[in-house]
């Protein structure tokens, strides 16, 4: 099997972290001496997965419109794992995880306890449809659409890194003491 390709997603203004007192985007605030999105690109790279950092110039419409350039830049993937860039404590096992249920099932979503997380993987067949979406509408619904054909695969995992993502100054702090604790 061919790995998919991890889309990370770093095109978004990051308003509300500079709202929250951030003095440069959240994607650049250091983070154990090491910028946030440098943590999850560490990540990705830890897994072995391959690739692909959408930051466009001056941002994009939104979600949807990310994930759409980064299918289109990497059309000739097997599949996609769909990863916000501001998730800087998520696992390599954690990535892994949800590439490999992708041999079962056409979308895979990464759970921790209770909680839906990052990243979400689609295997090729999906890919027309992630080549449509548009503005900030992520996938949710296609995730949906699919779940009702039984082709959605849960996985459950120990990893908060899936769910935790820098969006304000105090997360950034909280994630501080979390990195801190691992070392």
């Amino acid at each position: 099997m061919s790995w998919p390709v991890v889309i990370i997603l770093a095109a978004g203004r990051g308003e509300r972290f500079l709202a929250s007192g951030g003095k440069t985007h959240k994607l650049e605030a250091l983070l154990g001496g090491k910028s946030v999105v440098a943590h999850v690109i560490q990540a990705v790279e830890t897994a072995g997965l391959p690739w692909h950092l959408v930051r466009p110039e001056g941002g994009t419409g939104g979600m949807g419109e990310s994930i759409s350039l980064g299918v289109e830049a990497t059309a000739e993937a097997s599949g996609w794992l769909i990863l916000p860039a501001d998730l800087p404590l998520i696992q390599p096992a954690s990535l892994l995880s949800v590439a490999e249920a992708l041999r079962d099932k056409g979308i895979v979503v990464p759970h921790y306890r209770q909680q839906a997380g990052h990243p979400v993987g689609f295997r090729r067949e999906y890919g027309e449809a992630l080549l449509a979406l548009a503005g900030d509408t992520g996938a949710r619904e296609i995730v949906r659409g699919a779940r009702r054909m039984g082709d959605v695969g849960d996985v459950w995992l120990e990893d908060s890194g899936i769910v935790f993502d820098v969006d304000t100054v105090e997360d950034l702090e909280r994630a501080q003491g979390r990195f801190s604790l691992r070392r």
